[in-house]
């Protein structure tokens, strides 16, 4: 009876392979924030506030759809890439067409309170925390 041992460095670049197959494969791929024309979006909190900001180069400040409702807000339109009558593309990265996105927030905001501002393809929207969702303090009598 005849045994045979693998070789271990062959197992090994088996499995470097395998990875390497997922790691470029789309399984890890990016999410909905960069993917297709959808805007890449932070959000950031400021004591009881946030800060949604995306970068939506290329869309028109007047076609950009902002609803806020409870802890939740939509961002809608559309991204446009203008070129020139015969230009050919040599390379294109920057994705355009329409999107349209809802985020859940950990907080309720006050939809009246909403602002929003839009410069050289950067949307700010501040968000204020609605009052009836902050915190009460609570005296013991």
């Amino acid at each position: 009876m005849v045994f045979r041992i693998a070789d271990p460095f062959d197992a090994l670049l088996d499995w470097q392979r395998a990875l390497d197959s997922v790691r470029h494969s789309d399984w890890f791929g990016a999410g909905t924030a960069s993917s297709g024309a959808f805007p890449p979006i932070n959000v950031f909190r400021k004591e009881d506030d946030m800060v949604l900001i995306a970068e939506i180069p290329g869309a028109d400040k007047n076609k950009i759809d902002i609803q806020v409702k409870d802890n939740q807000v939509r961002l809608s339109g559309k991204k446009e890439i203008t070129r020139g009558d015969g230009v050919s593309v040599h390379r294109r990265e920057r994705s355009s067409g329409e999107f349209d996105r809802v985020l859940t927030l950990p907080a309720e905001i006050d939809a009246g309170k909403v602002k929003a501002e839009y410069r050289n393809g950067i949307l700010a929207v501040f968000l204020p925390r609605a009052e009836s969702d902050k915190p009460r303090s609570i005296t013991i009598g």
